[in-house]
């Protein structure tokens, strides 16, 4: 068995790649053209309808038809038949990755994990062995980062207010489950590793779309109300219920969990002039009834007037103005870094370093917040900007493009990016002027 770091070190010519699910859309379908293009055999293995419609090479995909439980044993089989050397996929705790993280350990295989990126919005995360929870990045500490960089040290923008590439995100999902549902007769045992199904899915999906510009407006009524409100308010950014990151890396089963366990502390503990807002993911559907549960408890504790709800939308504003953020594990927390705001994480986040987020209690967190050390956040976003941070996006044609000129490059190197900077050969990646079509 040849170890991983032999493996990588191979030439594009004899390594052969297995692609798993990645982001909706044509993404990994680019990277898999651009692999093949620089000699290595590529193949993806698809689980259901969508993910073979955006894939263009039917000769080397792979179909897996039956359940889950078959899965770890096809892809051994797939491992050995077609003498895999790299797998890739996007997040890696979903079940069918999870079982490819297994499976990547046991055969020495260099295991490529592509993220939403940990810095927003212009940004996707590319590592190796695990992202998130599983990062290499949680075990470094600021002053390795500080070391690692010497003197590569970028300048510090301003930071982005739009999300990105939202809207082709929310078509490409649509779409995606939309042919889950009508064309998955080749897939009898697929089963979502998402807790509702398949027509639940796109129907939630379906509706999020087609009601996106009357949420806009419910969205300018409510962020107005906090903007022009004049009282200092704790913003608390949340997550997708079925978000990997909360599933994986946080103490919660459900966000209702998380939001009141803040909401009774703040009740407890906030200075009584203080409010508190929380800020709906973008991409949040409603199914889990968050906004009812949230002003549902509110009015339990007696607090209803000073509970604000978002849905969605900008972030940059209301963090202009917040007096600190909460969260479980959100990297949009970073925004709140960047912007020197006090930071409290509830869960496992790759960016809960100290100096950067609070380890204060939540009660004395919601009473007083201590702020972050201003040059220890520069220093990890700089480390961040060197390494894994690659600019572009999933979604959007344009940024898509940018990240597909950088990232296979970074598939193919040697090092992953973490080895590569601490060995002093960090490439700057950061030509992108933030503008999406």
């Amino acid at each position: 068995m040849v170890p991983v770091a032999a493996t990588a070190a191979l030439p594009a010519g004899k390594r052969v790649f297995l692609m798993l699910q990645g982001p909706h859309g044509p993404f990994f379908d680019r990277v898999g053209r651009l692999l093949r293009d620089a000699g290595a055999q590529v193949w993806r293995v698809g689980f259901n309808a969508g993910d073979e419609f955006f894939w263009s090479d039917a000769p080397r995909f792979i179909r897996h038809g039956s359940g889950p439980e078959d899965w770890p044993d096809h892809l051994d089989r797939i491992i050995t038949e077609k003498g895999v050397t790299d797998i890739v996929l996007y997040g890696d705790v979903r079940p069918v990755h999870g079982a490819a993280r297994e499976a990547a350990r046991r055969h020495d295989l260099v295991l490529h994990v592509f993220e939403e990126g940990y810095l927003r919005p212009f940004w996707i995360t590319y590592e190796r062995g695990g992202s998130n929870g599983h990062s290499a990045l949680m075990r470094i500490p600021l002053r390795e980062m500080r070391n690692a960089l010497r003197n590569r040290v970028a300048e510090m923008h301003r930071p982005p207010a739009r999300w990105g590439d939202m809207r082709q995100h929310k078509f490409y999902g649509a779409l995606y489950h939309f042919l889950v549902l009508v064309a998955n007769r080749r897939y009898p045992g697929y089963r979502t590793h998402r807790q509702i199904g398949v027509f639940q899915e796109f129907r939630l999906n379906l509706r999020r779309f087609l009601l996106t510009p009357f949420h806009a407006l419910a969205r300018m009524r409510e962020a107005g109300a906090v903007r022009r409100g004049g009282f200092p308010y704790v913003l608390v950014l949340m997550q997708l219920e079925h978000d990997s990151n909360f599933v994986a890396h946080s103490p919660y089963r459900r966000m209702s969990e998380f939001t009141d366990e803040v909401l009774t502390a703040f009740a407890r503990s906030a200075p009584r002039h203080h409010r508190i807002v929380f800020k709906a993911h973008p991409l949040e559907d409603g199914r889990g009834g968050i906004r009812h549960a949230i002003l549902t408890r509110a009015r339990d504790l007696g607090i209803e007037d000073r509970v604000h709800f978002v849905r969605g939308g900008k972030l940059a504003r209301l963090l202009n103005q917040a007096h600190a953020a909460v969260t479980v594990n959100s990297t949009a927390a970073q925004q709140a870094l960047w912007r020197g705001l006090p930071v409290k994480a509830m869960g496992n986040a790759v960016f809960d370093k100290p100096g950067l987020v609070s380890d204060q209690s939540l009660d004395e967190f919601l009473y007083d917040p201590r702020p972050p050390h201003a040059l220890a956040y520069r220093r990890y976003r700089d480390f961040l900007l060197e390494s894994s941070q690659v600019p572009g996006g999933f979604y959007a044609a344009r940024s898509r493009a940018h990240a597909l000129r950088i990232v296979v490059d970074m598939i193919l190197a040697p090092e992953d990016p973490y080895q590569a900077l601490f060995a002093g050969r960090g490439k700057y990646r950061q030509q992108m002027d933030g503008k999406d079509d």
